[in-house]
């Protein structure tokens, strides 16, 4: 079975390659149980586009209409865990924002019953593996791990994506790396950790031989809306969610729901109101951010939006 994307050929090929592989490696499920509620996404600028996260919103709402999940995405541009920043970032005008900075605010203010954490992509700045990058980058996570624990809530740590080695073979190695001690959690800390890297760099090598110019991220490090739906399968899989055979291809996500694409389209006007609401109202050091409205009144609207996505569905 091959399903086309007009222009670019992307096929269901691929995700049953990283079904198999998927099957192949598992070792660990967990579900999103009753008493979660609220759930933050952390991360940096691919958390912050948050096509991932709506993929999986949308999942939740239609598979478990009756349930009240709140999805928080303050996923903040150029962001680190490591606490580093190259020299010359963003042209000298801004060093990297460093999470240090405003987790104590993010996790007093959304209260999270569940923290998705993706870092990682922005840690090694963009330079050759460095042993003492590699270590600030583990103190971050094992500072992170702590903090959220320490805040009564659960944490799901997430391999960053790939960096495409067309960029540089030098930085992709660096983040195979870093996901791999990642991985490395799950058996010496017993962590919940979800690996998006490693399906990633299988599904872009086995898309390229089909098409030699196919890509996951333009840029080398943001994926396009086929990688972030990578994303959001891997972490379904990963939460035990089984996604029905027809919703395997790209094109075909949720089409077993007559009105998928209105639903897609609210839950994208709601993360594009939110995350901009709760990160003015969380603060931080990012200039250039895109100042969001006073949170009560977000609330409220976010409220019409879901109300509207709940018609589509009853």
């Amino acid at each position: 079975m091959v399903i086309y994307k007009t222009k670019n050929l992307i096929t269901i090929i691929g995700l049953m390659v990283m079904l198999s592989w998927y099957d192949t490696c598992h070792s660990q499920t967990f579900k999103i149980n009753n008493d979660i509620k609220r759930i933050v996404f952390l991360g940096n600028s691919i958390t912050y586009q948050g096509k991932y996260i709506e993929y999986i919103e949308a999942y939740f709402i239609t598979h478990y209409p009756d349930k009240q999940f709140e999805f928080i995405n303050v996923g903040l541009p150029s962001e680190t865990v490591s606490g580093l920043s190259e020299p010359n970032h963003a042209q000298g005008a801004f060093p990297r924002p460093d999470l240090h900075e405003r987790l104590h605010r993010v996790l007093s203010k959304t209260k999270p019953d569940m923290v998705f954490s993706c870092y990682g992509m922005n840690d090694g700045i963009y330079l050759p593996f460095d042993e003492l990058r590699f270590q600030k980058f583990k103190e971050g996570i094992h500072w992170l791990h702590r903090e959220v624990i320490k805040s009564g809530s659960k944490i799901v740590h997430i391999t960053p994506p790939i960096f495409d080695e067309r960029k540089g073979k030098a930085y992709a190695n660096v983040l195979d790396l870093y996901s791999d001690w990642l991985i490395s959690k799950r058996y010496t800390d017993n962590w919940n950790v979800i690996d998006l890297h490693w399906p990633m760099r299988k599904e872009l090598e086995s898309q390229r031989l089909i098409n030699t110019d196919f890509v996951l991220a333009q840029d080398g490090i943001h994926p396009n809306n086929y990688g972030h739906f990578i994303m959001a399968c891997n972490i379904l899989w990963e939460l035990d969610e089984h996604l029905s055979s027809a919703s395997y291809g790209f094109e075909n996500f949720l089409s077993e729901y007559s009105n998928r694409d209105n639903i897609l389209n609210l839950v994208h006007k709601k993360h594009v109101l939110m995350k901009d609401a709760w990160l003015t109202d969380i603060g931080h050091k990012r200039p250039r951010m895109t100042i969001g409205l006073p949170l009560n009144e977000a609330l409220k609207q976010k409220d019409s939006i879901n109300k509207a996505i709940k018609l589509l569905i009853d």
